[in-house]
């Protein structure tokens, strides 16, 4: 399953990477939201995109927006995955789309759980 990882930090997006790999998933980068854009729009179809907030050219809230407002990019599941730690932010991103809301710093057992609150990573069940 592949995934988008959208942050203007190199190391943001290594480390997010990186945990996604360890979790299965084949992740692609993007250091903003209108270098994602260009992969979607070129053929890429990841199955989750987390998506940073500030971000030069293209924010993380407007991606968010624009993905939504393409029908074939509908079924995407959209996390945010941000310093941004407001209520009001963590509303605005869920209102315009987005499925969860993972605010850094995280460790990877908050991503893990997150995923598979959405579905897309197994339950890991202890013995």
């Amino acid at each position: 399953m592949r995934a988008l990882v959208i942050d203007d930090s190199r190391a943001m997006r290594r480390i997010v990477s990186g945990i996604l790999k360890d979790l299965g998933l084949e992740p692609y980068e993007a250091e903003h939201g209108q270098a994602a854009l260009a992969l979607l729009e070129d053929g890429l179809d990841p199955a989750l995109a987390c998506v940073d907030w500030n971000m030069p050219v293209m924010d993380g809230l407007t991606f968010v927006t624009s993905v939504r407002a393409r029908p074939q990019w509908r079924s995407m599941t959209l996390m945010m995955v941000t310093t941004e730690s407001e209520q009001s932010q963590i509303v605005r991103a869920l209102a315009a789309g987005a499925h969860e809301y993972l605010i850094k710093p995280f460790t990877p057992d908050a991503m893990r759980a997150k995923l598979e609150i959405l579905g897309l990573v197994r339950t890991e069940t202890h013995a």
